[in-house]
């Protein structure tokens, strides 16, 4: 525990210096924020150095090292320098605000300690798709240049929303410590960043209102909001947990799978499994993302969603208190140039995101444009300018990366042909309209008379209520909206009938779900504190905690159900691949030979398996290309199954046909280095030829059941199918 514990720190001690030199520029946007964006500085300092980092990689600039990325961090350390220069408060800062971050720095380190310990009880990088996660953390740490090598595609890049994984390699890459124990950090991260950012976030709505309404600041109720906030959207569910256990244990009433227990996952697969019916959902939430630990997308996008979205609020503050909406300098540079470099961060890690959130920046622009000029043909002239500003910034800074891949994986917009209950979604989304519809009548009852009689009269005079008042409401707008989508249509993949809506509702519901938490936490704090002292203030309060209770019961369930029984005896460390070693002890020696004698990225040769199993597993944990990886995530990602199928004919025949010329003309067709043969070979096929496989070269590796043949006799002048990254160079 100690030595993870000083890992640890050096982890946050290198994102916390990261975060340093970012801090002024940081502050100059967000200087109308209490804590003027201090935990937000470590979020854009990763995102300006990995990006471009990223950039120089792409255009074949500079290659990804560990000097390439000291000299980026150079370039944003001058880049601050000089913006101090010209503004000298950013450098001051007075005692209340030097607590306030010794705070918010203290939640961060102490929530990412606090998750890395407890992943450190299951630490294991297998299960779910964590095999592909890490397979492209790995890929791209051995690529000098991007796009990255696809570890179960050899010859091909990764095309996959890999900007995440990215970013966790960067962050190795830096520190220099083993993959296998930065994957479980950058989760622990992800953790800590949703709580804190979340807590920021919601804190500094409510401190914006109580400024704007010119009232007492109530360090209580800030505190409050944002507390609530960071723990609904890092440890909170919804109402299935609850519903469910007390009809099983209150009521003894079995789930619709017989058991009188509950079963953590259950809340993420309902509709369509309780009960069974053949349309099957999901709809997750980052608290169980956290949980099952597979470091997606959409997991990896939290800290820059929550980032983007307080750029829109400042942006939204800025622009409530301006003379004028129209576009100048600073407002570029400092408010939209970020959204749009955020924007295509966002979508080069989960581009799901790129829409909702765009559709976010509209809401707020479409508020204001009315604001300064009613409800015109102009306001709709400053719409389209402000936010076609945004888009055409942001479509430089993802092109690079949008045209190096091949849009294969949706297949166009259809209508759904199943619907979900109203009863099941009130159990899914019953916790977040409760808290909406109270907050709206609040508003409603709040205003009175002054709504106006026309409806003309009452937009215009919702566009005098408070900016954190409006930021809610179109947060609550949205996420309404997002939940209605898969009700309607869906994006066509390659997913059976029975699963057709399936991912539209989980990339779009997972958004709604971190929209909901932000305004959740919010309307606890403004609806409480308008209330007089009374017996309604407090019914209101016990209704407001019993809900909020209701949504937080979720991790008694799901950490014993993942990690067990959190004790000091049951601690296994952060290093996530002793499971190979336990199950596979020859494939994990294998593993450190590769690792350790092997350079660049030459291909090798493995066994072909089925998504989630275990094999791809050398691939996987070295990040060396083999001819074919998992099938079906190849199908998706390349559009087809017919050159995933075919490849995984060529790998069978390989290992098993007689035919020495032809397994040479195969091996030279994807100028295959290294070959396996395990138990997983053994395994998948049964007619192996261990005596063809062993005059295909020479044996540089055995352990146990496990050996490594190096091809040596593969022709030279064949033109090889490999990318760039698989030729071997020296790894800095």
């Amino acid at each position: 525990m100690l030595s993870d514990l000083t890992i640890i720190l050096f982890w946050w001690l290198t994102i916390f210096g990261i975060g340093f030199i970012f801090l002024p520029f940081t502050r100059k946007i967000f200087s109308r924020f209490f804590d003027q964006g201090y935990l937000l500085a470590k979020v854009i300092g990763i995102l300006f150095s990995s990006y471009l980092v990223w950039l120089l990689g792409s255009l074949k600039l500079l290659p990804f090292v560990s000097s390439t990325i000291w000299w980026v961090l150079l370039a944003g350390l001058i880049l601050n320098l000089f913006l101090i220069s010209k503004n000298r408060f950013l450098i001051t800062a007075n005692r209340q605000l030097g607590i306030v971050w010794v705070g918010e720095e203290l939640m961060f380190l102490l929530t990412l300690t606090a998750w890395a310990f407890i992943r450190g009880f299951q630490p294991d990088i297998e299960g779910l798709e964590k095999f592909m996660d890490f397979g492209f953390m790995n890929s791209i740490l051995r690529s000098q240049y991007f796009p990255p090598a696809d570890m179960w595609f050899a010859g091909k890049p990764i095309n996959y929303y890999y900007f995440g994984h990215f970013v966790a390699a960067f962050l190795t890459k830096l520190t220099r410590l083993d993959s296998a124990i930065t994957y479980n950090l950058m989760l622990a991260t992800l953790f800590a960043f949703t709580f804190s950012l979340s807590f920021s976030l919601t804190s500094n709505l409510i401190y914006s209102f109580e400024i704007e309404k010119s009232k007492y600041k109530n360090l209580k109720s800030i505190i409050l909001a944002g507390l609530i906030s960071a723990l609904l959207l890092s440890l909170g569910a919804n109402l299935h947990p609850i519903y469910y256990e007390l009809q099983m244990k209150v009521f003894k009433l079995p789930y619709c799978d017989g058991t009188l227990s509950y079963w953590y996952p259950n809340a993420t697969r309902y509709i369509g499994y309780c009960p069974n019916v053949d349309d099957k959902t999901i709809h997750e939430f980052p608290s169980y993302s956290f949980i099952v630990s597979d470091l997606h997308g959409h997991v990896s996008d939290i800290p820059f969603v929550l980032l983007f979205l307080s750029l829109a609020f400042n942006l939204l503050l800025v622009l409530k208190k301006a003379k004028k909406s129209a576009l100048n300098f600073e407002l570029l540079v400092f408010s939209f140039l970020p959204l749009a470099l955020t924007l295509a961060v966002m979508f080069m890690t989960n581009q799901w995101d790129f829409p909702i959130y765009f559709l976010v920046l509209g809401l707020i622009l479409l508020v204001f444009s009315s604001a300064f000029y009613g409800f015109s043909w102009l306001a709709l002239e400053q719409l389209i300018l402000n936010g076609g500003t945004t888009l055409l910034l942001a479509i430089p800074f993802l092109l690079p990366f949008q045209l190096k891949f091949e849009a294969t994986m949706v297949k166009g917009v259809a209508l759904v042909h199943a619907h979900s209950l109203f009863f099941q979604l009130l159990i899914l989304w019953g916790g977040p309209w409760f808290f909406g519809l109270v907050y709206s009548l609040f508003l409603f009852k709040e205003q009175g008379k002054n709504w106006g009689k026309t409806l003309q009269d009452k937009l215009h005079h919702l566009l005098k209520l408070s900016a954190a008042d409006l930021f809610v409401l179109i947060l609550l707008l949205t996420a309404t909206i997002l939940i209605i989508i898969p009700e309607i249509i869906y994006l066509k993949d390659i997913y059976i009938s029975s699963y057709h809506r399936a991912n539209t509702m989980f990339k779009l519901t997972y958004q709604s779900f971190i929209m909901y938490g932000l305004a959740i936490g919010f309307i606890f704090s403004r609806v409480l504190n308008s209330l007089k002292k009374s017996r309604f203030k407090f019914l209101v309060t016990l209704l407001f905690a019993l809900v909020f209770s209701a949504l937080m019961i979720y991790p008694n369930y799901s950490i014993p159900g993942y990690y067990g029984q959190i004790k000091k005896e049951n601690y296994r460390g952060l290093y996530g691949l002793n499971f190979l070693k336990r199950e596979f002890p020859g494939d994990f020696a294998a593993v450190g030979w590769l690792k350790e004698k092997v350079q660049g990225q030459p291909v090798i040769l493995e066994a072909v398996g089925d998504s989630y199993t275990d094999y791809g597993r050398i691939s996987m944990a070295t990040g060396l290309p083999t001819i074919q990886g998992w099938l079906v995530h190849e199908w998706l990602w390349r559009g087809s199954y017919d050159e995933p199928g075919a490849r995984a004919s060529e790998v069978q025949t390989i290992y098993e046909s007689k035919d020495l010329l032809q397994t040479k003309k195969l091996l030279e067709k994807y100028q295959v280095k290294y070959i396996i043969v395990g138990e997983l070979e053994r395994k998948k096929y049964p007619n192996l030829n261990e005596k063809k496989i062993k005059s295909l070269g020479e044996k540089v590796f055995e352990s146990g059941k496990t050996y490594i043949i190096k091809v040596s006799n593969i022709a030279p002048e064949t033109k090889s199918l490999s990318s760039k990254n698989s030729e071997t160079f020296k790894t800095k």
